[in-house]
């Protein structure tokens, strides 16, 4: 189906395809649509949409612990912590090793993660779903 797609629109035509499954059109659409409640939200090809987003940064240093103090110090937001390091947002590569730095926690690695499609499909029809779960459930 993907390669029937991409053939038409390398003949030059329009191809529209309405779908919830942001991993296939990630690798199969050139431009992206976004609608929720039948409005227009936003449009842009892959790269534009998932670089606009907040992303996160992967952190593996010495010490986790002392690292994490630092970065809530700074207002860094830690979503994960374990063994293998830390997911933090709010702040950019380079001012995590700068924090890292002068807290004097060595990193091993430190590695910038872009969001999915999926991702910012979800932050930006956050406030246009029509049919969303109250937290309670019955049995």
């Amino acid at each position: 189906m993907r390669n029937l797609l991409k053939g038409l629109a390398a003949e030059g035509r329009t191809v529209f395809v309405s779908s919830h499954l942001m991993s296939e059109m990630a690798v199969s659409a050139d431009q992206i649509i976004v609608i929720g409640r039948g409005k227009f939200i936003t449009q842009g090809s892959v790269d534009a949409l998932t670089a606009s987003a907040k992303g996160t940064v992967f952190v593996r240093g010495a010490n986790h612990q002392q690292l994490l103090a630092a970065l809530k110090a700074h207002h860094g937001v830690v979503h994960e912590v374990n063994d293998e390091g830390l997911s933090v947002s709010d702040l950019t590569s380079d001012q995590i090793g700068q924090i890292a730095f002068e807290a004097g926690v060595a990193l091993y690695e430190l590695t910038p993660q872009r969001a999915s499609l999926e991702e910012v499909y979800m932050d930006l029809t956050a406030d246009a779903v029509e049919y969303g779960s109250t937290g309670a459930r019955r049995e």
